[in-house]
């Protein structure tokens, strides 16, 4: 992919096929017209795949599900992919990967890097869930000059840059920002800081990825378990720090390099709820007082004043205009 080429996404499922036809279909569109790979299924049971692909500038996110079956590049193929590196992460079940003579997959949560230009089989011997990410061959060796040394050895799953990679890989797939072509240049660049990390990219090359796309990835994470725990009174620096692996100081030193705290950002968020579900029909059953509480704020005369200074009106004011438009 070109370096500005605009993100494309698209969803593939077995389902999609008449049922008679659903394997000879997946080979064709998705073995031979993607990724350059026979299939063998494993087993007598129906075989059923369904992934995504999201194409970004030099990253392409391939992530879903499948039943057992050999995935393999044969002698015939290597080569007619793209000048791509792959990294394919195991997310769930039995599964192996052999290139070289050698098993890349060391279980759930680790990673094999393959080279389409030889030949490899990965095989799922269980349903499984899998992301694979090709990465082009310029972008990646910008960032780690020597990639010889990551084939034919797995990524553990205690390697930090990867668990990181995979928990801001699940952020983005969850939403819809990549959407944005600003938001994805900035996404594609982050993944490939954090898949430089986690291949062993080293000296300056490490250093460059570590304020990138590390820094970025974490307060991506971060920020998006701070969301989905707003209404919890215990949300704390001490908390979030202990979730993600790092100490409070180093978590408030990050939201300062992003130009502004930790509890600075707890409140903008919280009022953005607030507010939101005030003037939200779903959430009219709740009183003033509930929505608060919901929100995270345990004392409404606080709520209230700030309320009132983010907003230039009082949570009733907004609430009564509300259930005008509700009636309308």
């Amino acid at each position: 992919m070109q370096e500005n080429a605009t993100l494309r996404s698209a969803r593939i499922s077995t389902l999609d096929f008449p049922e008679q036809k659903r394997l000879a279909m997946w080979r064709e569109v998705y073995g031979r017209g993607i990724t350059q790979v026979d299939i063998e299924p494993i087993g007598d049971a129906p075989f059923h795949a369904d992934v995504t692909l999201s194409m970004l500038p030099n990253v392409s996110i391939v992530a879903g599900s499948r039943s057992p079956a050999h995935y393999s590049v044969t002698p015939e193929l290597a080569g007619r992919g793209r000048d791509i590196i792959a990294v394919s992460m195991l997310r769930h079940g039995v599964a192996s990967a052999t290139q070289f003579g050698k098993e890349l997959i060391k279980g759930v949560g680790s990673a094999s890097v393959l080279t389409p230009d030889d030949p490899s089989t990965s095989t799922l011997l269980t349903d499984g869930s899998f992301i694979t990410l090709a990465l082009t061959r310029p972008a990646i060796m910008a960032r780690v000059p020597d990639m010889s040394s990551a084939f034919g050895r797995p990524i553990a799953s205690e390697n930090a840059a990867l668990r990181l990679l995979m928990r801001y890989l699940d952020v983005l797939l969850a939403g819809n920002e990549l959407e944005n072509p600003s938001i994805a240049h900035s996404a594609s660049a982050h993944i490939i800081d954090l898949a430089a990390l986690a291949l062993g990219a080293r000296g300056d090359s490490a250093d460059i990825a570590r304020q990138g796309g590390a820094r970025a990835a974490r307060m991506s994470a971060m920020r998006s378990d701070i969301m989905g725990r707003l209404g919890s009174s215990d949300l704390s620096t001490e908390m979030i720090a202990r979730r993600h692996g790092i100490s409070p100081r180093y978590l408030r030193k990050l939201f300062e390099q992003d130009g502004t705290s930790f509890s600075a950002f707890v409140l903008a968020e919280r009022l953005a709820k607030a507010h939101a579900m005030l003037v939200d029909r779903r959430y009219a059953h709740l009183n003033i007082a509930q929505i608060v509480h919901e929100s995270g704020f345990g004392d409404i005369s606080y709520f209230n004043r700030v309320f009132r200074r983010r907003y230039r009106a009082t949570p009733s004011d907004f609430r009564e205009a509300a259930r005008r438009e509700w009636r309308d």
